[in-house]
């Protein structure tokens, strides 16, 4: 730590408390315990383990080479390449893929942190400087991070990308060198459906069924038949099904970023709670990478002074991402649903430069040009009427 640097004085029992042990305070705990060990860290997670039952996945191209050393420790698998699939597209994407998983998460942070990490640890309120837990006990600290999930607000109109994935072990090799990360070729059943596909080893895969619908609603069975049937269409024979893994994220078509914001009455959040995560595609690692990196380089780690700073960085990606809202709408609120994958087919007949800079999101105005030139793949009069819905209430669907 070098001189410009403070750490609060002496008074609460933690210089800094982390609600939830997922993805974005799992990284802000570990980059804290590599940079500044000096502080009185307390990560509290109410599961067995960090992280849950998650696999999250980034481009090579979605963070720096010093961010990607860094968080190599962390990282279950690497392909050099990946592979999208659509009716009337299939093409392969050069480009380094990664995914991290939630068991080797938890294993390399948990053993970093030691006792500054309480499992098994249910809470029932937090504020700014203050953890209540569920058993009674009170904890205190110069500041509190809320990294417990997406809260419900009536701020932002969203659709949502749920997904039921399974990890299974195959009676003979499967025969990938790649993910496919998207294969839209499946029957549609009324939303944006693709089957997400990880080859970890010979014999294992993860494979997920992934619809961007209009509701979080949950068909838990229908999705598994789903997963049955594709494996069985590639002519996998499943021997096991290791594991199962569930997801709803929101995809955010409007919102009212300073609203949702003093609703959290300087309660610093982050992750889904902070809107910190890609507003098309859900992906969430990146932001949560640069995140732990500014919070581990501030001198001043009080409540005010974190608050401040995760809604900076929130509200400069909220800015970056209306273009991202834009294309939103026009997926969800123009066309019919079963034809939403057309936008996506056009998308991947893009250049592969534009497409990197789409994931990473950071789109050049002359990507922007490109994205809408042409052709639009939904009706121009819905396309036009979607793109000018920019408030929560136009929409009728805020959570």
């Amino acid at each position: 730590m070098n001189g410009a640097e403070r750490v609060p004085a002496a008074g609460p029992g933690w210089d800094l408390i982390l609600a939830g042990g997922g993805l974005a305070n799992g990284l802000i705990a570990w980059r804290l315990r590599q940079r500044r060990p000096e502080l009185r860290i307390l990560l509290l997670e109410q599961g067995a383990h960090l992280g849950g039952n998650h696999t999250w996945s980034f481009h090579d191209s979605d963070l720096d080479a010093a961010q990607l050393d860094w968080i190599a420790p962390l990282v279950s698998r690497r392909w050099p390449r990946y592979e999208v699939v659509f009716p009337q597209l299939r093409r392969t994407l050069d480009g380094g893929y990664a995914s991290i998983a939630s068991q080797d998460f938890a294993g390399a942070i948990e053993a970093a942190l030691g006792a500054s990490l309480r499992l098994d640890t249910r809470i029932a309120a937090v504020g700014p400087n203050r953890v209540e837990l569920e058993s009674g006990e009170v904890l205190e600290a110069h500041a509190v991070i809320d990294g417990r999930g997406m809260r419900p607000s009536r701020r932002l109109a969203l659709g949502w990308q749920t997904f039921l994935g399974q990890e299974l072990r195959l009676a003979a090799p499967h025969g990938l060198d790649a993910p496919i990360i998207m294969d839209a070729s499946v029957e549609q059943q009324g939303g944006y459906r693709f089957v997400y596909v990880l080859p970890f080893d010979t014999h294992r895969l993860l494979i997920e069924d992934t619809h961007y619908v209009d509701s979080d609603a949950w068909e838990p069975e229908r999705l598994r038949a789903n997963i049955a049937a594709y494996a069985q269409a590639r002519g996998w024979r499943v021997a096991q099904v290791l594991r199962e893994e569930e997801g709803r994220l929101p995809i955010v078509l409007a919102g009212d970023f300073d609203a949702y914001w003093d609703d959290l009455k300087g309660q610093p959040s982050v992750g889904l709670r902070a809107g910190l995560f890609h507003s098309t595609t859900g992906y969430s690692l990146p932001h949560a990478v640069r995140l732990s990196e500014r919070i581990a380089a501030m001198p001043d780690l009080g409540a005010p002074a974190l608050f401040a700073a995760i809604r900076d960085e929130a509200g400069r990606e909220w800015r970056r991402q209306r273009f991202f809202r834009l294309l939103n709408r026009m997926l969800f609120l123009a066309g019919s649903p079963d034809r939403r994958w057309r936008v996506m087919q056009r998308f991947y007949r893009l250049p592969a430069s534009l497409i990197k800079h789409f994931y990473a999101g950071r789109l050049s105005l002359g990507d922007k040009a490109r994205l809408l030139s042409g052709k639009p793949p939904v009706p121009v009069g819905q396309a036009f009427v979607a793109a000018c819905k920019i408030h929560p209430h136009q929409i009728g669907r805020a959570e």
